[in-house]
């Protein structure tokens, strides 16, 4: 019974850090003021939780509970090492004399504290590939090895980027705060990247069993939500329009056992209407609103896709056009693909092979996943099975998800 009694409540601890840990870590580097004195604070918290909550029960808020928790650990672990360091029981002193400022605004805090991080970690003194891979790990709590995977590097050079972006936030004395007036524009762009990166690690993990991750794409479009609240202009509008609408066809994506179900293949009435319903409202918005740029574009193509009732109805004339403007605002051959796909199921699968074999032939997108599969399923439409069936080996090579690499087994051997 005892055993059974702990694995309960183990299980109850893991499940409050993967909704609640990444948030409470936010508040800790708010109140601590240090990355590493937050993580170790974090960690002493969720094991004190371990014990206390086995023998006295789960509190009402286990957030507000972890991060006293966390805050008196760290003051302890301060005072401990303040005699090789004396500013740190100088530090100690003043976290726990804030202690009735902190438990009043507790709730409100640690509301908006993710929000704060993001921006700290989106700071301009920071190169761009830093921004990204500590928010990456810091925000959103993704591994190393998981961030080296979506940026096609190794995970020593990440955890690199990660260790000297914390080291700059700290010698630079870089504010833990919401910039406002003149600098919040070139922070601004950062922190969509960022946010826009989270959601579709959230959305088509980059590797591992699952297709898709909730917990990420979800907390994306939480931040998304606060950013607009922060900043109603067209691009965050439009930024939180296209997640809501890529994430109303989540639940469709992938069948009960996980695999991979393509967008013509899948049941529509599993889409989430009340989404789709929001993310036209902010499309239409967006674009109504001076200065809106790639975001809403990018979300108008996806509210074609959602609006449409079969696939056989969707506008491709439309879409194609929604992609010609996407091109002229960010030139990019991800985006050349994507309108390769459309002109295909507008004008025919060799007018798509057409555009593909172009991009290929410059040397670009040779290593990425999508452009092969897409290449192989419209030779594939065309009957012309070796060219297809060498695209999905290349395809396959070049994949880390396990639903992907059994959908493309699945047509190589449905090619045999």
């Amino acid at each position: 019974m005892a055993t059974a009694a702990h694995a309960d409540i183990k299980s109850a601890v893991d499940a409050v850090y993967r909704a609640e840990g990444r948030r409470v870590f936010a508040t800790l580097i708010r109140i601590l003021g240090d990355f590493d004195l937050a993580e170790d604070a974090l960690h002493d918290a969720f094991a004190a939780a371990l014990e206390q909550w086995a023998r006295d029960g789960i509190p009402a808020n286990p957030r507000a509970w972890l991060v006293s928790a966390g805050r008196f650990k760290a003051i302890d672990a301060m005072r401990r090492r303040a005699r090789f360091d004396a500013s740190l029981s100088t530090l100690a002193e003043k976290i726990e004399d804030d202690s009735e400022a902190f438990n009043e605004h507790l709730d409100d805090a640690v509301r908006d504290d993710q929000l704060r991080l993001i921006f700290t970690c989106c700071h301009p003194a920071l190169t761009p590939e830093a921004r990204v891979a500590l928010t990456l790990r810091e925000v959103c709590g993704l591994t190393t090895e998981e961030i080296a995977r979506a940026f096609l590097a190794t995970p020593p050079t990440i955890a690199q980027r990660i260790v000297r972006a914390k080291a700059k936030i700290r010698d630079a004395k870089i504010p833990y705060v919401v910039p406002n007036g003149a600098d919040l524009p070139e922070r601004i762009e950062a922190v969509h990247q960022v946010v826009y990166l989270v959601f579709n690690e959230g959305y088509s993990a980059s590797s591992g069993e699952s297709l898709t991750r909730a917990d990420l794409s979800g907390e994306a479009i939480r931040l998304g939500r606060l950013l607009l609240d922060l900043i109603p202009d067209p691009e965050v509008t439009g930024l939180l329009a296209l997640m809501l609408l890529q994430e109303s066809r989540r639940r469709a994506r992938a069948s009960a056992t996980g695999d991979l179900i393509l967008l013509d293949d899948q049941d529509r009435s599993l889409w989430d209407r009340a989404q789709i319903a929001e993310g036209t409202a902010l499309v239409e918005l967006a674009l109504t609103q001076p200065g809106s740029g790639p975001y809403p574009v990018q979300a108008a193509i996806a509210a074609v896709h959602a609006n449409a009732p079969t696939s056989a109805e969707t506008d491709w004339g439309e879409l194609v056009q929604l992609y010609d403007i996407l091109l002229g605002q960010v030139p990019s051959p991800v985006v050349e693909l994507n309108r390769a796909v459309a002109v295909a199921m507008r004008d025919g699968p060799a007018a798509g092979i057409a555009i593909i074999d172009t991009i290929l032939a410059r040397g670009e997108l040779a290593d990425y996943c999508l452009a092969h599969s897409a290449r192989a399923d419209l030779c594939r439409r065309l009957g012309r099975k070796a060219e297809a069936r060498e695209a999905y080996e290349r395809a396959l090579e070049l994949t880390l998800q396990e639903p992907e690499r059994r959908f493309l087994s699945r047509r190589l051997l449905e090619l045999t």
